[in-house]
């Protein structure tokens, strides 16, 4: 097992039972909340982990953060690592704590380091564009 502790949390590296594979994608990435552009990327990454869906990681840099407001939500991941919340107000409620970034990941997942990841549930559209 490939477990540490730091901080009193556990920090898991991932490997066969448990894979995080991170890709970049071809072509470009959207998303969009209540008919504005909220991030599009050409650099998006796809990170895809055992269990969840693919996510798509747009950089801070293609992102339009005046839409983002921070919240005081805040998770933790032992694969990935301290994990930080944004809503956008223009969604309403149903976008709060819509976006996600890892500000210090794990130094396995250290590319998605400002990049920021949307719930398709709580944004109008994530579409990626060929």
């Amino acid at each position: 097992m490939n477990n540490t502790l730091t901080k009193g949390k556990e920090i898991k590296i991932p490997g066969p039972d448990h894979p995080i594979t991170i890709s970049p994608v071809e072509g470009k990435v959207r998303a969009m909340v209540a008919g504005k552009i909220v991030a599009e990327s050409t650099q998006a990454l796809r990170l895809e982990e055992k269990g969840y869906p693919p996510v798509y990681y747009l950089p801070r840099s293609d992102t339009d953060m005046s839409l983002l407001v921070r919240t005081t939500h805040y998770t933790y991941c032992p694969y990935k690592g301290d994990c930080s919340y944004y809503s956008i107000p223009v969604g309403g409620s149903r976008s709060e704590n819509a976006a996600w970034t890892y500000e210090r990941p794990h130094e396995a997942v250290a590319s998605i380091n400002e990049y920021l990841a949307f719930y398709p549930s709580r944004v109008d559209a994530i579409e990626v564009i060929s």
